[in-house]
């Protein structure tokens, strides 16, 4: 079977053949990279991220739906903390999300972590692309809410959404975290609960605050998800957004800076990589280490004389 060719030719099982092969690093998964890398570039990616137990599932159900409505084919890559035991996924959004299941027109898939401290690893960016060369005109990246380390998800979405709920006893939790600077939108999810107007202006005077927001506000929503109130209106923001970055030029500057990051990413990968192979798993690093425990070495003269041997 020609993985490839299939998938583009939206081939759902070539789809998730070609996760797979990249989720689990086989032989062929570089070679699929490359074979796809020249048709992506196409799908809109939209970032869900939050505080855990925000609703982030049920809000990428609702906001799934709603781009189906519009005729628009949806891709959902959900992040899942990783089992300390297999390394896979083990919330399974797939479970919460089982309605959407029998739609050709959205295709799902959970990965996990893997220890990637963003919660974000480079395999959900290739996930992305993936789906992206299928031909999915929107794909949902939603991830597991960890705090400050949410900040990744900016480099694999062109729009990110924070979804924030009332009554978690600190009301800015979301800011503390460090994540509400990298919302294109909030979202308040919950909002029938007590406190939603409260959190609504301690976010707007959060976003006063904010000198980023001059040429683009991030407007904020109220939804109850799990009810589907308010999801249109996330929709159409999330709309509004792109044409504002497409309208300023502001698309082309997130996918070059994207693309960047990508490379940095994977050249450090690569190098951590070489140096784990060839210079800590050895029998003279064990020694070097047991020099340094009886303070005959240093540890700045050791990394200097490693680093120049690598770069040799």
């Amino acid at each position: 079977m020609n993985i490839v060719e299939d998938l583009l030719n939206h081939s759902r099982l070539a789809l998730a053949k070609g996760i797979t092969a990249v989720e689990n690093e086989y032989d062929n998964a570089v070679e699929i990279m490359t074979k796809i890398y020249p048709h992506t570039g196409n799908a809109y990616v939209i970032g869900i991220t939050g505080p855990p137990g925000a609703g982030k599932s049920t809000m990428t159900d609702g906001i799934a739906k709603e781009y189906r409505k519009r005729g628009k084919t949806v891709g959902i890559v959900a992040i899942d903390p990783t089992s300390p035991y297999s390394g896979g996924a083990i919330l399974g959004d797939r479970i919460r999300m089982m309605d959407l299941m029998g739609d050709d027109g959205i295709f799902i898939r959970s990965m996990a972590t893997r220890g990637s401290l963003g919660g974000l690893s480079q395999k959900a960016g290739d996930a992305v692309k993936l789906m992206d060369a299928f031909g999915m005109d929107v794909i949902i990246v939603e991830t597991v809410g960890v705090g400050q380390s949410e900040v990744d998800i900016v480099k694999t979405a062109d729009t990110t959404m924070v979804v924030v709920i009332p009554g978690m006893g600190d009301d800015i939790q979301a800011i503390k975290a460090g994540i509400l600077e990298i919302g294109d939108l909030i979202t308040i999810n919950k909002a029938d609960r007590e406190g939603t107007d409260k959190l609504n202006i301690e976010m707007e005077m959060m976003l006063e605050l904010n000198p980023e927001h001059v040429q683009w506000r991030p407007p904020i929503n109220r939804t109850i998800a799990s009810r589907g109130e308010g999801i249109e209106e996330v929709v159409n923001s999330i709309e509004e957004h792109h044409k504002y970055l497409v309208d300023s030029g502001k698309l082309a500057e997130i996918r070059k800076k994207r693309i960047k990051s990508e490379i940095t990413d994977m050249i450090n990968v690569r190098v951590n990589r070489y140096i784990d192979k060839n210079v800590v798993r050895t029998p003279d690093f064990e020694k070097t280490v047991t020099k340094l425990q009886s303070r005959e070495l240093d540890p700045y003269s050791v990394v200097d004389g490693i680093v120049g041997k690598v770069l040799k």
